[in-house]
């Protein structure tokens, strides 16, 4: 079984890297920064166009009729870019609330107790198996107040209580999964462009007449950046395939260890100025961190991952095995 990507793949990839070089680059980012986080409504709707929403609908839908595994790698270019918004939960509201699919709708999700992003923005919220419009939204975002977010790219807001909760619907845990996913492609680009920035950087910065990347204790970083991303990247592509919840949560933990230790790799090799303001690095690991906590965090990836261990069962031959059939034998002591 070949799991490289396809040329079309490939294309699809290169084409959405383009696209975001061109229409958000560092100004527009900074921009947005300046803003507070507050979206560009004619970016979204380039976005729309470009089919970043639609790329999954079927094309008697207006869709682009591709699946998740290209969907992860569009959202991988958005992570690079550190492109804001309430990317996931529009791309999955599409089909489901009008606009979505052509960018002329913001859709924002509610995500269990967290805070809302992008909430003031929002044409429609998702919570549980539907979604919140017009009288209904405009109450719920009425009763939500501002909290601080670690990342300027992210406003939040605090919801009431008796609204956070995701209904336990079938269709909630397949969005849940799929925003996990979607989430994780994007911590993967992240942790991409990290590691090649602090690669770029120890490569330019000179110190005692060398290159910074030429001492050993700066290439052991950008080594650990690498050895980091590419497991994160062989897991996420792969529960793209299978659409597995457990390689879900696997691809996830790897995504967002790689995001959030990459980026504080990449500040460590900028040293002191990666930790000004003018540099990009804090805005990775600021979203990293946010990213990290959504969509399945780190506590729940591991309870998922061990009931799945559990159900499975010692491995035959393995000590647990052996353990388990001397005690039945009587033999335990």
């Amino acid at each position: 079984m070949d799991f490289q990507l396809s040329d079309d793949q490939r294309a699809l990839r290169s084409g959405m890297r383009d696209l975001l070089g061109a229409v958000f680059g560092r100004d527009r980012l900074r921009a947005a920064v300046d803003r507070g986080g507050a979206l560009d409504r004619a970016l979204w709707r380039e976005l729309g166009a470009a089919g970043f929403f639609a790329l999954r609908l079927p094309e008697e839908a207006g869709g682009v009729g591709l699946g998740l595994p290209e969907a992860v790698l569009l959202f991988e270019e958005a992570g690079r870019a550190l492109l804001p918004g309430p990317l996931v939960a529009t791309h999955l509201a599409a089909g489901l609330v009008k606009g979505a699919a052509e960018g002329e709708a913001v859709v924002t999700a509610v995500d269990g107790d967290l805070p809302v992003a992008h909430l003031a923005e929002a044409d429609a919220v998702l919570a549980g198996a539907g979604a919140l419009t017009g009288e209904a939204l405009r109450a719920y975002a009425a009763a939500a107040r501002p909290v601080r977010s670690m990342d300027p790219l992210t406003p939040l807001h605090r919801t009431p209580t008796a609204e956070r909760t995701t209904a336990h619907s079938a269709h909630s845990e397949r969005f849940r999964c799929e925003a996990a996913l979607l989430t994780a492609a994007e911590q993967l680009g992240s942790a991409a462009r990290t590691t090649e920035a602090a690669v770029q950087h120890a490569g330019e910065r000179e110190q005692f007449g060398s290159p910074i990347g030429s001492f050993q204790a700066v290439k052991h970083l950008c080594a650990d950046m690498l050895a980091r991303t590419e497991p994160a990247r062989a897991a996420v592509y792969a529960a793209a395939v299978t659409g597995n919840p457990v390689e879900i949560a696997a691809a996830k933990l790897l995504a967002d260890e790689a995001a959030v230790r990459n980026a504080r790799d990449c500040l460590q090799v900028h040293g002191g100025m990666g930790f000004t303001w003018e540099a990009d690095v804090h805005l990775h690991l600021k979203r990293a961190w946010q990213r990290s906590a959504c969509w399945l965090g780190g506590a729940a990836a591991e309870e998922l991952l061990a009931a799945d261990l559990g159900a499975a069962g010692p491995l035959p031959g393995s000590s647990a095995a052996y353990g388990r059939a001397g005690a039945e034998a009587g033999g335990g002591g």
